[in-house]
């Protein structure tokens, strides 16, 4: 009998442990199916850039994806079964402008767009001038306003009764306060994610200070500039080499992920991210801004961070563990969460 009873418990181990495994392999490839449908998006995105539809009339603005505020049919593997919420009614700004950050170009944006528009909302990202399919030059771009230039034509084109969510990214994040300070009234709310938050008189660049040392050195000494227009004239831009690159950004980033910005990454113009900043308290000072930090930055550093929010202190702060400096790779989901959260706030 005892003999008979731990086989049979071990029978029911063995069915027990099957059973378990098989829940855990549907999960898994549950999660691989929604992982795969983003890859395909990204992949798509990469191959036919060139057909990418304008956003507003002519500018520069590239939408990513088909129709927006769109629900996906049940069959989709990213959706779930879910239907699209009823918050939005809470949410007075459905519209996003997403804002990559030096380097990057629109494409980055795909997850964060698919789990937007999946929630009934309309994004939109941009790709800076010399960033992404944008045609123009890098080294071409010397000031802040002509690197923005993409973003104010979409802030232009605007409706006059329609105000926006901005979200920028890194060093995008100067963009972003760069249009609080000129479109306030087009801007319902501005949100930092890991970005350069600078104060009036910084510059852009001052916030890497500490990872990549002072403006002089850096411009003097730096392994990664760029001489667009010859050695013997001040650089034009820098972009970091590929194993430096996936050291600082994406050190919690999908492979897949890393793969496509190894293609996609642009060299960084060095005259906008060197310009002083001229920010006022009756423009940018009374907008309504939001900080998102990330936790497991190597880029900009979760102390580097809790320095800009300090010195000019947002209306929100949220934090994002176990995310890079790319949390629209490394934590997609949590970044839509925020997001959503900030977009219902009254």
């Amino acid at each position: 009998m005892g003999n008979r009873f731990m086989c049979m418990s071990k029978k029911d181990t063995r069915e027990n442990n099957g059973s378990r495994s098989k829940r855990m392999g549907r999960s898994q490839r549950k999660l691989l199916a929604e992982e795969e449908f983003l890859h395909r998006q990204a992949l798509s995105m990469a191959l036919h850039q060139h057909q990418l539809s304008q956003r507003f009339e002519g500018s520069m603005s590239r939408r990513i994806g088909s129709t927006s505020s769109r629900r996906r049919n049940l069959s989709d593997p990213f959706s779930n079964g879910k239907q699209v919420p009823d918050f939005l009614e809470n949410i007075k700004s459905k519209s996003f402008i997403l804002v990559h950050g030096g380097g990057f170009g629109a494409w980055c944006w795909y997850k964060t767009m698919s789990l937007l528009e999946e929630a009934g909302l309309v994004p939109t990202a941009i790709d800076l001038t010399g960033s992404g399919i944008d045609l123009t030059d890098t080294n071409s771009v010397t000031t802040l306003a002509e690197y923005s230039k993409p973003l104010f034509r979409c802030l232009e084109n605007l409706p006059e009764d329609e105000k926006v969510i901005l979200v920028g990214h890194s060093t995008g994040g100067a963009c972003v306060s760069y249009a609080l300070e000129h479109f306030p009234e087009k801007i319902s709310k501005a949100i930092f994610l890991c970005a350069t938050m600078v104060s009036d008189g910084q510059r852009p660049f001052d916030v890497f200070a500490e990872e990549l040392g002072s403006a002089e050195r850096f411009m003097q000494e730096s392994q990664f500039l760029i001489h667009g227009n010859g050695k013997e004239k001040p650089p034009t831009g820098f972009m970091f080499g590929k194993q430096h690159m996936k050291g600082l950004y994406f050190n919690q980033s999908p492979r897949k992920d890393v793969a496509l910005a190894m293609v996609c990454m642009r060299p960084i113009p060095l005259g906008p991210i060197m310009e002083k900043m001229s920010l006022s308290p009756e423009k940018y000072g009374a907008g309504r801004r939001f900080f998102i930090q990330t936790l497991d930055d190597r880029a900009l550093s979760p102390d580097v961070q809790e320095k800009l929010v300090r010195e000019s202190p947002p209306e929100g702060i949220f934090k994002m563990k176990g995310s890079d400096h790319c949390p629209f790779f490394s934590k997609p989901q949590a970044l839509h969460k925020i997001l959503m959260e900030i977009a219902q706030i009254a």
